[in-house]
């Protein structure tokens, strides 16, 4: 990963091999990012995105392998527990321009990923919402 500050963005090179979830977790810590908002594009080989179903409270994950063109990643950064919290979802083509996409549980990077990581001023939290089962914004 490499990455370089523009006032409150920060513009995020990924690089064969590496994996988005993971990268964008470092570079929160890394940061000390609170709250903030991603969007990028890019190359991958091998994710799993999923849905989340609320009736079963349930998550149905979809792995993918092979060549795919990542034609949407947004989503945000912000804190659970004191801890960098990620909150991505993902769209990806392949070769016959089908595409699938849901919820980013994982992606590694097969050539390239650029990504808008746009850092705002604040903190938003993360509580858990037993009735929906997931973790929502606590302000």
């Amino acid at each position: 990963m490499d990455y370089k500050r523009f006032g409150d963005t920060l513009a995020v090179r990924l690089d064969p091999g590496e994996e988005i979830c993971e990268q964008l977790l470092l570079l929160a810590g890394r940061e000390n990012i609170s709250f903030a908002g991603i969007s990028g594009l890019g190359a991958v080989n091998d994710f799993t995105t999923g849905v989340f179903d609320t009736e079963t409270k349930e998550f149905h994950a979809n792995t993918y392998q092979g060549a795919y063109e990542v034609v949407s990643l947004t989503g945000t950064l912000t804190r659970l527990d004191g801890e960098p919290y990620l909150h991505v979802h993902f769209a990806a083509g392949d070769a016959s321009g089908r595409v699938v996409g849901g919820h980013l549980k994982r992606a590694v990077v097969s050539a390239t990923a650029e990504i808008l990581v746009r850092c705002i001023d604040g903190e938003v939290g993360r509580r858990f919402d037993g009735q929906i089962g997931l973790n929502l914004f606590a302000f």
